[in-house]
């Protein structure tokens, strides 16, 4: 250990810092599903000086798949892609996942045994967390060279697990483990990025001492946003008489779809909302797939709602349909443990109304002070159909909601813009 640590404290003081972006979900290459906050970062260090390594899966968590490592578009990219071995798993949930990000951890503390020992190391390491054992073998390495160790907190687990299971006492013992790893990363951390203020703000729970932490959301490269919007835009057409809500994300646990299919199916049949002033109908659009997809189509036909599935989209097919829409929707259940969710940049960008549902303080004092759309109780169809017919009524309130929202997905969500206070964190720990 004190050899290893003396390599890195003897380092030519001219070379360039090396530092270790890791994350087991991220969108590369010509893949065409999942986040690219990480890789995004990754180019963003590079384009500053530092040379560095994007580590992560040999398994694409959104396709459910085995990358094939050997494609050429995971090569000549201003940083250097690292793929750790990962078995897989077919579900969001269950016990061959956990199993899976157990291997990827035991095979990641190897990737950074070899890279120390074979005299290059890291000055930094930055890592997503979750999964938990992931970036606990991050911390760990970090923390035994001497190195400084950035945590990106984009979820909590194991609260956000407690979503699909709770039951008292059983989810406790299930979940210890997330609970311990979480506990230990904290307390080893350096800094701490957050994906929004509470999440920034959670290790502090478990440690004695503060921390640097900085809230970063999210976000979005605005400019591919507006280029996908501008390529697809022929590909969406809109009836002239008709009032577009979208809603943009996966179809499962914590997002409440069937409130927003409710809240449809009321608006086309209360005679005090049937339609605008000048003819318009509402009309919901569906943007996404999960395991929820099957009872929510049989609900909208069942209540004969005016809601369309239209799947899974590409994202520059997504951001076509977010434009074209003039209302969007935050859908989530009370208890959904989500703050500042990946979908809002995407949201605010495309100059539409946001109607929210989410509980978060953070996100409702959001759309409050930003003025950005509306605040609505979760899981009340009565309460959501209301909101959304006013809006679909009132023109003008609309466009000034959508106005103000383009201009804070500019300001607070361009990730070209909002994450350059993740290179300066890295640039100061490094010194």
């Amino acid at each position: 250990m004190d050899t290893e640590k003396s390599r890195v404290d003897d380092a030519p003081a001219d070379r360039a810092k090396r530092v270790a972006v890791v994350t087991m979900g991220v969108k590369l290459g010509d893949e065409t599903r999942g986040y690219t906050r990480f890789r995004v970062i990754a180019e963003m260090l590079a384009d500053a000086g530092f040379e560095v390594d994007l580590v992560t899966s040999s398994f694409q968590h959104w396709d459910k798949a085995q990358r094939d490592t050997t494609k050429p578009c995971y090569v000549n990219l201003p940083y250097r892609v690292v793929f750790i071995d990962e078995p897989g798993y077919t579900k969001n949930l269950d016990l061959k996942r956990i199993l899976s990000h157990r291997v990827a951890a035991r095979n990641l503390r190897a990737h950074f045994a070899r890279e120390f020992e074979g005299g290059r190391g890291y000055d930094l390491v930055y890592a997503e967390i979750p999964p938990n054992d992931v970036a606990l073998a991050c911390a760990e390495a970090a923390c035994e060279r001497n190195v400084p160790f950035v945590a990106d907190i984009n979820d909590l687990w194991p609260e956000a697990m407690k979503m699909v299971l709770d039951i008292p006492l059983v989810s406790d013992a299930a979940f210890y483990p997330f609970s311990r790893d979480a506990k230990k990363t904290y307390r080893l951390l350096s800094a701490a990025v957050g994906t929004s203020d509470e999440y920034a703000a959670r290790p502090r729970a478990d440690r004695e001492t503060d921390y640097p932490h900085i809230t970063v959301y999210v976000g979005n490269r605005i400019d591919e946003f507006d280029l996908g919007a501008r390529s697809r835009a022929s590909e969406v057409a809109k009836p002239d008489g008709e009032v577009w809500v979208a809603y943009a994300g996966t179809l499962g646990a914590s997002y409440d779809i069937a409130t927003l299919v409710k809240a449809a199916a009321i608006c086309a049949t209360d005679e005090r909302t049937p339609e605008t002033a000048d003819g318009r109908t509402l009309r919901v659009k569906i943007l996404g797939d999960g395991p929820d997809r099957q009872s929510l189509e049989e609900l909208a036909r069942r209540l004969s709602a005016p809601v369309d599935f239209v799947g899974y989209a590409p994202y520059d097919l997504m951001a076509a349909y977010l434009c074209a829409s003039d209302i969007v929707v935050n859908s989530l259940v009370k208890s959904a443990p989500q703050r500042i969710v990946t979908k809002i940049g995407d949201y605010l960008a495309s100059r539409s109304a946001l109607v929210n549902t989410g509980s978060s303080p953070e996100m409702r004092a959001l759309v409050e002070s930003e003025g950005v759309g509306v605040n609505v109780e979760a899981q009340d169809p009565e309460a959501l159909a209301r909101a959304l017919a006013d809006l679909a009524r009132d023109d003008r309130a609309r466009l000034e909601m959508a106005a103000k929202g383009r201009a804070v997905a500019l300001e607070r969500f361009d990730q070209a813009t909002s994450y350059r206070a993740i290179v300066d964190m890295v640039r100061n720990l490094c010194r």
